[in-house]
């Protein structure tokens, strides 16, 4: 019996001891089972294609690769940094499961102030962790990422068809590459997306400002603090979503579906929907202490088991609006169009002071 051990071609760590049976076909398959990747080729240490299993001789050191050419796994430990810091290694990242290679000076350079420099500016600073394969692990989107690196290495925003920028946004953030962050958020300025899926995406502090959202999928997305002033959201689905400080100034999101939603902020921070076109909009179960409603048209609209503790409705078309269970302790009424709503079951009473109509 022989036994060798088995590398990721380029690395010299976490190798692998296996027993050689069968033929070459038998070892490519152990090894891709051992290593966790698609075995197709074998070198020796001096880079020598093995294409015989009877080359292999017992104690063997060998090199497996998914079909590119033979790495020297000591070619980076050859290469020096230089004193001053501008690092020219090679370097893998694991992003969500997919490698990407690039430089450390291209991690660095462009923005010397994100996280990925931070990470990769000196060597072992930050202790990233690597897999088996000596790639740095980083749990994030490796379809959003791909822009963010191309963005490193030339400057040019490039993002290929199907790609939500909004995804990539929100990379951008998260790494701290902040001038192409400032440049996403201009890009996405009056774009349209309308019937885009955007639920559970971290939208916080986005300017959708006059954006067409209509037909949207906006489930329990994050849109706290968000610029939707005039923004089209007819037919939109928010339900689930974090509405907190949120500004819909005149927005139009009449027949859209707002049910289940937090518009309440525990730091005093009051959602604005003055002048909103909300005509047979479905915000039940919604929390909206202290929302401003004023003369924004609620004709038809659900508001059942709503929270509308202090809520500004002055001058609101409430008509026919379904406000049962709902809470309006301390809400103002007045200048109210009330005609035809639904009070019934109601969490507190309703002072007629509250409502001139």
């Amino acid at each position: 019996m022989r036994r060798v051990t088995l590398f990721v071609n380029g690395t010299s760590r976490n190798g692998k001891v296996v027993a050689v049976y069968g033929t070459l076909s038998d070892l490519l398959t152990l090894a891709s089972n051992k290593l966790g990747l698609r075995a197709c080729n074998l070198y020796n240490g001096k880079g020598g294609l093995i294409d015989d299993i009877a080359l292999i001789r017992d104690d063997d050191v060998l090199y497996v690769s998914e079909g590119d050419a033979f790495i020297d796994p000591h070619s980076e430990d050859k290469m020096s940094d230089d004193i001053s810091g501008s690092h020219t290694d090679w370097l893998t990242l694991n992003i969500g499961g997919r490698l990407f290679t690039t430089t450390r000076s291209t991690l660095v350079s462009k923005e010397p102030d994100s996280m990925l420099a931070h990470m990769f500016g000196e060597k072992d600073v930050w202790g990233n962790k690597q897999d088996e394969r000596g790639a740095f692990l980083i749990d994030r989107s490796p379809e959003y990422f791909e822009p963010i690196l191309n963005y490193l290495r030339h400057g040019q925003i490039i993002i290929n068809d199907g790609i939500n920028l909004l995804g990539v946004l929100e990379e951008a953030r998260f790494f701290g590459i902040e001038q192409l962050a400032e440049q996403l958020e201009v890009a996405i300025k009056g774009l349209n997306f309308s019937g885009a899926d955007l639920s559970r995406l971290d939208l916080r502090y986005i300017n959708f400002k006059m954006a067409n959202l209509s037909r949207c999928n906006l489930t329990y997305a994050n849109l706290c603090c968000s610029n939707l002033e005039r923004a089209d959201l007819s037919g939109a689905n928010l339900d689930g979503a974090n509405l907190q400080g949120v500004k819909m100034l005149c927005s139009n999101a009449e027949g859209a579906s707002l049910k289940g939603c937090n518009f309440e902020d525990p730091s005093g921070l009051k959602a604005n929907l003055e002048g909103a076109n909300l005509k047979g909009v479905d915000m039940e179960g919604s929390q909206m202490t202290g929302i401003n409603l004023r003369v924004a048209t609620l004709k038809n609209a659900k508001l059942k088991n709503c929270n509308l503790r202090g809520a500004t409705l002055a001058g609101t078309d409430l008509e026919n609006c379904d406000l049962s269970g709902c809470d309006l302790q301390e809400a103002n009424l007045r200048g109210s169009n009330v005609k035809g709503a639904i009070f019934e079951e109601m969490l507190t009473p309703l002072h007629m002071s509250q409502s001139v109509r």
